[in-house]
């Protein structure tokens, strides 16, 4: 891929120099009046010096790329020297032929000198315009077929300084190749001429060069101004559909440039917003989540009303001790992969893991009226799925009050949970529960505050005193058959 990119940028370079010689050689020799003995000669001088300059220019140009050669096929990183010398290899490679123009200059002027052509300063200025406007448009040509070395180099970073012409620049410089050059020589040839009349088709042929120079200065402009921003925004309609693996290429030295890196910055830095929140949704729940997003962490919680379900893996102790460490951690999180599951459809949040056992909550920390019918809803699912999750059983607890949920802590570490009597009492009843035949102890509370619909899948079963507690708890069992 280098050897082919290095041949092209060669080739354009020395097609443009000829193409300008030949552009120049045509206007001196043709449309401006001359002796045709001053044309043999410079005919001569021309084509010595075009094998002098290609070799001469050719052999500069490839000492000049040859670092930026040894940078891409060694494996020693890319320096900010190495940046800063890519970038401004088009301004290198134009100065080079901007110095085979001027070196013209030392032959040209002197062979018609000696043969006594009187109006010299038609040389000197052709030439130089002539320079300008080829090495204007090799500069641009230089900057288009470097891009893809200019986006290796600034894979990581950018360089620390600006060296290329930004968008005011190229565009001025688009108007000086197409417009300002061609009317500088119309100008110089008016006044090199005196009282003479202005050669008609020496200003036909100066407005000819000037319209196509201009038109390919503004394309090559044009193209890099457009081009960049044309990937950025395509990159935008990307991620408006939520596409966070795009990344526009960085070849521009330039603030376009900055503006390319400064887009696969933000989109990176969406890319690390997404994974943390889920992330964080994944620690503390989505609901939790989007909360503290939308409306900020406060420390402190408020009381609310809401239903709890704890359910704890029976004979976990056995089951650590009979089995080989991965194969109970692989069954844990099959066991809470059906818990997660569940309670996500039931509109609840698990709240925590406690070692083998986990607390949900329906009502916190988005309210729901129907707290208790979906947490009773999902003690039956729960029930059905958990019967045997690879030899795994579980009992579940149910019960509802007013609880005291926010975030506990402070703002260097905290948690989201829920504390009351409601929690304790899920907890007992669990407990409870894996002496029970269905595995399922629900409090009254939570039986009365569900609707019709739902208490008829339950029945009333006795009083108990629940450990730790001084008053009866009035349970409720799930109906079998």
């Amino acid at each position: 891929m280098l050897s082919a990119l290095q041949a092209k940028f060669g080739v354009s370079m020395v097609v443009a120099n000829m193409v300008g010689g030949a552009v120049v050689f045509v206007f001196l020799g043709f449309v401006l009046p001359r002796p045709q003995r001053y044309l043999d000669a410079n005919v001569i001088a021309l084509i010595a010096y075009m094998a002098f300059s290609m070799v001469v220019g050719c052999a500069v140009s490839a000492r000049a790329f040859q670092p930026i050669r040894n940078w891409v096929l060694g494996d020693a990183g890319t320096t900010e020297h190495d940046r800063c010398y890519v970038v401004t290899h088009a301004r290198r490679q134009a100065l080079i032929n901007f110095c085979m123009w001027m070196g013209s200059e030392l032959v040209f002027i002197p062979i018609n000198l000696h043969y006594g052509l009187q109006s010299e300063l038609d040389i000197m200025s052709t030439i130089f315009d002539g320079a300008i406007t080829t090495c204007g448009l090799t500069y641009l040509m230089a900057e288009r077929i470097l891009r893809p070395i200019h986006e290796l180099a600034f894979e990581d970073a950018l360089p620390t300084h600006r060296y290329v012409p930004g968008v005011k620049s190229r565009i001025l410089s688009a108007w000086a190749i197409g417009t300002g050059v061609p009317l500088v020589g119309v100008f110089m040839m008016t006044i090199n001429h005196g009282h003479r009349p202005v050669s008609i088709a020496a200003v036909g042929f100066l407005a000819c060069v000037g319209l196509l120079t201009g038109a390919l200065a503004m394309v090559f402009a044009a193209k890099s101004v457009a081009d960049p921003i044309e990937s950025v925004t395509t990159a935008l309609s990307a991620v408006e559909r939520d596409r966070l693996d795009v990344k526009v290429p960085v070849y521009d030295g330039s603030q376009i440039g900055q503006l390319q890196n400064g887009f696969n910055s933000m989109v990176e830095g969406l890319r690390e917003r997404r994974r943390l929140h889920d992330l964080f949704g994944r620690q503390v729940g989505t609901d939790v989540a989007r909360q503290a997003l939308e409306r900020g962490v406060h420390i402190g919680g408020e009381q609310v009303f809401a239903s709890m379900l704890f359910v704890d893996v029976i004979g976990s102790t056995e089951l650590a001790a009979s089995r080989p460490a991965p194969e109970v951690v692989a069954a844990l999180n099959a066991f809470f992969a059906v818990v997660i599951d569940v309670v996500d459809r039931t509109g609840g949040f698990v709240n925590k893991f406690e070692g083998d056992a986990a607390l949900c909550v329906f009502g916190a920390p988005v309210p729901r009226e129907d707290s208790a019918t979906c947490a009773l809803l999902a003690a039956r699912l729960l029930h059905e799925r958990l019967r045997d999750v690879r030899g795994l059983s579980a009992a579940i607890g149910v019960s509802a009050g007013t609880v005291v949920a926010g975030n506990i802590g402070t703002r260097e570490r905290f948690e989201y949970t829920v504390i009351g009597d409601a929690v304790n009492e899920a907890a007992r009843l669990t407990e409870l529960a894996k002496s029970r035949a269905t595995k399922v102890l629900v409090s009254s509370t939570a039986l009365k505050a569900a609707d019709e619909r739902e208490r008829r899948f339950w029945h009333a079963d006795g009083e108990v005193t629940l450990r730790g507690r001084t008053t009866s708890t009035e349970l409720a069992s799930l109906h079998v058959g």
